[in-house]
């Protein structure tokens, strides 16, 4: 199913998995993100297994980018151990290396798109928006999945402040923030239930004070 521009009808989400931020190949994130791995094939190889264990040869994958660090070589390589039919939202470290044959090993490539999926209007982007539609509506299944900041207590990401910022109905999808794994619609939604509940029950409004 190649994606549109609008919105794009997946069902109940039965089969559909969200993923971003694997890196491949890549030394340096080892380090700045406190990965528990000695080197890049350890990392590679534990990636891969645990991908593959949870995503099923036809199930939907959405990765949401900076998937591999080298070029399309290993790409290649890398994406013919994964099971699934695969969705690429660009990532900030993909644009340069999209090249060659690794098209071909993409269902779709988009910077981003929207979802139907459940009932709920998902958008998908490597980056945390700063607001979307619906997000002040009561009751509205609006929400947004992102990748990017590599969330981790100790990382030195940029970004990570930005998360001090998120909706409720805002989750990081990047292997930093869910044990490396790919996560699960059923499993997404349900995040995004319970904070949107913390959050109502947490808000206090204090009635304006005139002098």
């Amino acid at each position: 199913m190649k994606l549109n521009n609008l919105i794009n009808d997946f069902g109940d989400g039965s089969n559909v998995y969200f993923t971003s931020d694997t890196h491949f190949g890549h030394k340096s994130i080892i380090e700045c993100t406190h990965r528990p791995f000695s080197n890049t094939v350890e990392m590679d190889t534990a990636i891969i297994a645990l991908w593959n264990e949870t995503v099923g040869p036809n199930d939907i994958i959405f990765h949401l980018g900076d998937f591999c660090w080298n070029g399309a070589q290993k790409w290649v390589e890398i994406l013919k151990q994964l099971n699934g039919v695969k969705y690429l939202i660009v990532g900030n470290h993909d644009v340069k290396r999209l090249k060659g044959n690794v098209l071909q090993y993409f269902e779709d490539i988009k910077y981003q798109t929207t979802l139907l999926i459940d009932d709920w209007h998902l958008y998908l982007n490597h980056y945390p928006f700063l607001c979307f539609g619906g997000t002040y509506r009561k009751g509205a299944k609006v929400a947004q999945a992102f990748g990017h900041v590599h969330y981790e207590k100790l990382s030195q990401g940029l970004d990570v402040d930005r998360l001090n910022y998120l909706f409720p109905a805002q989750y990081d999808v990047g292997v930093d923030n869910n044990y490396f794994c790919p996560i699960s619609w059923k499993e997404l939604k349900d995040k995004f239930e319970k904070q949107i509940n913390a959050d109502c029950n947490m808000r206090h409004y204090k009635p304006l004070e005139f002098e």
